[in-house]
């Protein structure tokens, strides 16, 4: 049955869960109406017999039948004991047998209930129960101890071991009953058909946004456009409109990072054919010296076996920075974050800057300073930074390195950045037209930005006074290694 619910569209499910909750509440409020009626009903039943046993009665006339009460009930001659309307009234004795009864088509029914009010007869208390008659006929029934009166001005007394009984019968209360509970139900059928109508139009209202939220989802599936939008009111404010806003932001992040990823195979697709079409017509002029058997100049072999390998050092170095660059912006990093030495890694950093430019001085003033990241990205960083500086040092330059307060500067004394270039310094693939003839995939500085951005740093570049360019990187950190968290050892 549940699976059978699930399988069933929202809209269904939603009128289903309307008619169910409708015909809750119809089937509560039925039953409470129909127990309430029936109360006040009895009430009235009740009342109507307790005023028709209100007063005392003479019963000269049915006081000797008492004494030597027969078998069978005699008929009284007495007014107040015949039938009126469709009461009974009858004399029971303290044994249960009814002497005297107002009804010949029948009696009713004595239970020990009615004993035990002759026994108690003088607290005077009687009882109201629900009975039948000797027909089987369903009966209300006041059972009282009987109290005469002899004659006129005398005191009512109570007569021994007999009780008067009185009753009405339920045929018109119970059909009274049986109709307000036909009526009840019928409503309540009516009201939960006409729930589940209204729930249905008001799921089909409600869901019209989500119909277009999945007409658009599926339009996107099926022809890949993700410019595709739903329109949303300015002031709806309501989940759909939440949900729509979502989606369409959803949208336009993912067209934005298709374009960049067809920009970027676009711009790796042309940094890579200059290396390998350069390769390549290398390796074809090997090869073609060695078929025909005329083979270069040593010096000529030599040059260029040099320019093969350089350039399968910058095809190696282009491929790591598309690998470095394709891992995802947060999370599922190849190394582990963690405290370190910031000092340490631009140490390192630096022997590996000297050994690329011996004929640089490279000068360091480095304070302690400890950060949050992955050494290796973060390493990788800054010997980017410093890779750019020895590239456009000139020869026997200086480069100054300073790291102070969590900011680490580099400045070189070369060429420097041009004001209408410093926007696109950090964008992939993007160099310097001065710069283009030299070694370099454009994606160092990239590869920076996006790493000082993990750790929660800043990257800036600027001209210097005099010449040259100044590479800013600022990590929040602290001067000194946090505590580290004490180990439980157990007993």
């Amino acid at each position: 049955m549940i699976r059978r619910y699930r399988s069933l569209p929202l809209r269904s499910r939603l009128a289903l869960l309307v008619a169910a909750a409708v015909a809750f509440g119809v089937a509560a409020v039925s039953v409470s109406c129909w127990f309430i009626v029936q109360g006040k009903v009895y009430e009235q039943v009740d009342s109507d017999l307790q005023k028709a046993a209100a007063r005392p009665q003479p019963y000269t006339d049915v006081l000797g039948t008492l004494d030597s009460c027969p078998q069978t009930p005699q008929a009284a001659t007495n007014d107040f004991l015949r039938t009126r309307d469709s009461y009974y009234l009858q004399l029971v004795k303290a044994d249960g047998t009814p002497c005297v009864s107002s009804n010949s088509v029948g009696t009713v029914r004595v239970t020990d209930a009615d004993k035990e009010v002759i026994r108690n007869a003088t607290s005077r208390k009687g009882i109201v129960r629900n009975g039948t008659d000797t027909n089987g006929n369903d009966v209300r029934v006041l059972t009282l101890p009987l109290v005469v009166s002899t004659g006129i001005g005398s005191e009512p007394r109570l007569y021994p071991n007999t009780a008067l009984v009185v009753a009405v019968s339920l045929k018109n209360t119970q059909n009274t009953l049986n109709d307000l509970a036909l009526l009840l139900l019928l409503v309540s059928g009516i009201g939960v058909v006409g729930a589940g109508a209204v729930g249905l139009a008001v799921a089909r209202a409600g869901l019209r946004p989500v119909d277009k939220l999945t007409e658009a989802v599926e339009h996107i599936a099926r022809t890949e456009d993700l410019t595709t939008r739903i329109p949303v009111g300015e002031d709806s404010e309501d989940e759909i409109a939440r949900l729509s806003r979502s989606f369409n932001s959803m949208t336009s992040a993912l067209a934005s990072s298709r374009e960049l990823q067809q920009q970027l195979i676009a711009d790796a697709g042309h940094e890579l054919r200059t290396p390998l079409t350069s390769l390549r017509t290398n390796i074809e002029l090997l090869t073609r010296s060695e078929e025909t058997g005329r083979p270069l100049p040593p010096e000529d072999r030599k040059a260029l076996l040099a320019s093969v390998k350089a350039q399968m050092t910058e095809l190696g170095s282009l491929i790591g920075d598309l690998q470095e660059l394709s891992r995802p912006e947060k999370g599922q990093h190849t190394g582990k974050v963690q405290v370190v030495a910031w000092e340490d890694i631009v140490e390192s950093a630096l022997r590996r800057a000297r050994l690329r430019g011996p004929e640089l001085t490279i000068t360091a003033d480095l304070q302690p300073w400890y950060v949050r990241a992955e050494p290796t990205a973060l390493e990788r960083a800054v010997v980017n930074i410093l890779d750019n500086a020895v590239k456009f040092s000139p020869e026997g330059g200086t480069i100054d390195v300073a790291l102070s307060q969590g900011v680490l500067t580099v400045r070189d004394h070369g060429p420097g950045i041009a004001a209408d270039e410093l926007p696109h310094v950090f964008d992939r693939f993007w160099r310097s037209p001065s710069a283009r003839a030299l070694p370099g995939s454009g994606l160092g500085l990239s590869i920076v930005a996006r790493t000082v951005q993990q750790a929660g740093g800043e990257v800036s570049l600027r001209p210097a006074q005099g010449g040259g360019t100044v590479a800013t990187v600022r990590l929040p950190g602290a001067p000194t290694p946090p505590p580290e968290t004490p180990q439980h050892e157990g007993p």
